[in-house]
């Protein structure tokens, strides 16, 4: 009976504390470095009292609660990293959480007064891996995809890690239904030691079954069937089933493709797999806008037919009207165009494109109106490489210095491309891995005078993840470069016709300087002053990316170069523009704010040059 009172009276006092306490209790954390910047990140992260601070406020008893709770997660969060012995200490303003005054001491806190929660940790002995056992049967080749070693650190996502391999390298080999469980660990009496059991259930060795596809509308089955690298009899393997999920998805005709995997072999041991289309919409309208100083603003609309006849052809149709102002531009132009793309034409990953465009651009440098048509053939090497080559003709006038010229210009284009930085879009932003490419275009051009020429042009550029180097997440800081050289052979400067002359600057090569103004300008006739282009090109471009919380980022760049009549520098001909911009980040890429300025500004050039787009500048 003397007990029930004590314990009433003990439940009436701390509703009345917890009355007391209802307002929110204000409070720092301060978590003591265990002197691993992993670990420390880690108990950050893991800690509610960190991460709830701001945004879940508590009252005085709440606290407690929270900080009691925080002390077996983040036990378990040191042993983790193979402290298994580690131990966790939190106080209040001084107090242990397990003080039964505590409440009463904060509850007598002044409003609005934080409370100090220190947090600190004693690691105890770093735990290692003695004995690592595995039962079950199991291919003697396949032990070492497990990857641990007696006396390594006892980290427990390592050794999960290594369970999970494990399975993977099993079924890999055909064992479709193999199944590793998580580890049983066996401390050691005597030493920070633990031993390790696996066990391992195998099962039978199986195939690919029958292949099903389902949700298929427009698009044709046989085009998929021939596509797939997928066949039934082939070993059973889940990365070459995410490939073949992965290459359909990869076809543009689909914004779905997910997998259904049968739990367990037919009659002649194969398993069935199962794809689940969904269908993109067929056409699609899309808008593009830019701006800049020295070209003025350009708009347009394009429509496309993702799926013309049901094999994946696609028709682009784009109208863009250009040089909407600009500083150098002296008129109103337009860019339209067609665009037929015929995929796995002949053979997979090879691709027939025919295109028709016109385009008039009336620049500082010359004013040209231009009909072309052509036709590509696209293969793809591998995952990184591909090829193409293709004819293309061009009627074209081009008006320079007040002399005008017409052309007809037959073109056999020939391109080979290098790609490593497995991004699904060029709008998308690399991160890492080179792009590279080198193309050879000869050229017979019909008009006066007759010419015949090669250009050749090749680019390189580099993306380098600065996360390793500094303190900053995967992904959030990138060094990008770029490097170009063109040359044109078998005809002299005035021979070539003006556009298919080089020319630099500009938000594709120098920023900072006016589109086409660096290299050779005339010295004499009515065009004095302005660009007339050259038979060789080098450019360099070197931009560091700093992306901030989710949609913003940053860049700081330097570009330089030189047009010229050949590739070897010219004394007082080198130009350098560097800047920074702002960039916005949405799911069809970043937009670009850039502004640039010259170095040296000669006589005639803009103090500064801005460009707005869409994507990276390279």
């Amino acid at each position: 009976m003397k007990q029930t009172v004590l314990a009433l009276l003990f439940a009436v006092a701390a509703c009345g504390s917890l009355a007391h306490a209802a307002d929110p209790q204000p409070y720092r954390v301060d978590l003591a470095s265990v002197g691993d910047a992993n670990i420390d990140a880690t108990l950050k992260a893991t800690s509610d009292l960190q991460s709830l601070r701001s945004t879940a406020p508590v009252s005085p008893f709440g606290l407690i609660a929270r900080a009691r709770s925080d002390v077996d997660r983040l036990k378990t969060a040191l042993e983790s990293f193979g402290y298994y012995e580690g131990t966790v200490t939190i106080k209040i303003n001084g107090m242990m959480v397990s003080n039964p005054g505590l409440g009463d001491a904060l509850s007598a806190l002044p409003k609005g007064k934080d409370a100090q929660v220190a947090v600190s940790f004693s690691l105890g002995p770093l735990y290692h891996l003695g004995s690592i056992d595995i039962d079950g049967d199991l291919p003697g080749e396949s032990r070492s995809a497990l990857g641990l070693a007696t006396g390594q650190p006892a980290v427990a996502a390592v050794i999960l890690e290594a369970g999970s391999r494990l399975q993977t390298s099993l079924q890999e080999r055909g064992y479709g239904f193999a199944k590793v469980d998580p580890p049983a660990a066996f401390e050691a009496a005597d030493s920070p030691v633990l031993d390790l059991r696996f066990h391992v259930v195998l099962g039978p060795k199986v195939n690919i079954g029958a292949i099903r596809i389902e949700g298929l509308k427009r698009v044709h089955e046989s085009l998929l069937r021939a596509r797939l690298l997928l066949h039934t009899g082939d070993p059973y393997s889940p990365s070459a089933i995410e490939r073949a999920r992965h290459d359909l998805l990869g076809m543009g005709v689909f914004n779905q493709v997910s997998l259904d995997i049968g739990t367990t072999a037919d009659d002649s041991g194969g398993v069935p797999i199962t794809f689940k289309v969904h269908e993109r919409p067929r056409h699609a309208i899309s808008v593009s806008a830019a701006y800049s100083s020295d070209l003025g603003g350009s708009g347009g609309v394009t429509w496309t037919d993702r799926n013309v006849f049901g094999n994946a052809e696609q028709l682009s149709l784009k109208a863009n009207v250009i040089d909407l102002g600009g500083s150098d531009t002296t008129g109103v132009g337009y860019n339209t165009g067609a665009t037929f793309v015929m995929p796995d034409f002949g053979r997979r990953d090879q691709a027939l494109q025919f295109t028709v465009g016109a385009l008039k651009q009336s620049l500082q440098a010359y004013d040209q109106t231009e009909r072309t048509s052509g036709v590509t053939l696209t293969r793809k090497l591998s995952s990184e490489w591909s090829a193409s080559i293709g004819g293309l003709t061009t009627d074209e006038q081009v008006v320079q210095n007040l002399i005008t010229s017409n052309y007809t210009l037959l073109a056999l284009p020939l391109n080979v491309a290098f790609d490593s930085t497995r991004v699904a879009s060029l709008l998308d932003d690399p991160r890492r891995g080179l792009r590279a490419s080198l193309t050879v275009k000869p050229t017979l051009a019909l008009g006066h005078p007759d010419a015949r020429f090669i250009i050749s042009e090749i680019k390189v550029a580099g993306y380098f993840d600065m996360t390793h180097l500094l303190p900053t997440d995967p992904g959030r800081t990138v060094l990008a470069a770029l490097a170009r050289a063109g040359v044109a052979e078998g005809a002299a400067e005035l021979s070539l016709p003006p556009d298919q002359r080089f020319y630099a600057g500009g938000s594709g090569t120098i920023r900072g300087y006016r589109y086409q103004s660096v290299g050779p300008l005339f010295t004499q006739g009515p065009a004095v002053g302005l660009p007339i282009g050259g038979t060789a090109m080098e450019a360099g471009n070197l931009e560091l990316r700093q992306r901030f919380g989710t949609n913003f980022g940053a860049a700081f760049f330097v570009d330089a170069g030189q047009v010229s009549a050949s590739l070897r520098a010219v004394p007082g001909e080198f130009r350098i523009g560097t800047g920074a911009g702002i960039r916005y980040y949405t799911p069809i890429g970043p937009i670009r704010l850039d502004v640039a300025v010259p170095m040296p500004r000669r006589p005639g050039d803009d103090a500064f040059e801005v460009y707005i787009g869409l994507g990276q500048a390279f």
